[in-house]
């Protein structure tokens, strides 16, 4: 099945480009390994070394690069996905993300909690979206 028609919703309310990136990944995938998780996977991998997930959309990174332990890694790495979120990016842009989202107690959050906290309120805003 072409990229256009398995398109997630969050990629699908996101910039063309993020478009673009996800649905060539995909396709390359498909005809490597099959139809399948292993596509999706393999698209938000590429997709996540130039986007990070805002809420229910993807937008541009300030720098390319993989955006948490696990996407710098090979098939199997150890590590968790941060699910979008840049883990890599300082502080500040974290901070500045919560920010965004209004996210409650951001001032007094370590990094870690901050991505914990993006990740929330992205998934919140996503099912809200649906």
């Amino acid at each position: 099945m072409p990229a256009s028609e398995e398109m997630p919703s969050t990629i699908a309310r996101s910039p063309k480009h993020a478009q673009e990136i996800w649905s060539r990944a995909h396709d390359s995938a498909v005809e490597s390994y099959g139809e399948g998780e292993r596509a999706h996977r393999t698209a938000f991998a590429a997709l996540k070394h130039e986007y990070e997930k805002i809420g229910d959309h993807w937008e541009k990174k300030e720098r390319s690069g993989p955006s948490d332990d696990k996407a710098a890694g090979t098939v199997g790495s150890p590590g968790d996905s941060q699910e979008g979120v840049d883990a890599n990016a300082s502080k500040a842009h974290l901070l500045d993300i919560a920010k965004r989202l209004d996210i409650p107690g951001r001032s007094s959050m370590k990094k870690g909690e901050l991505v914990d906290a993006i990740k929330k309120a992205n998934r919140r805003a996503t099912a809200t979206s649906r």
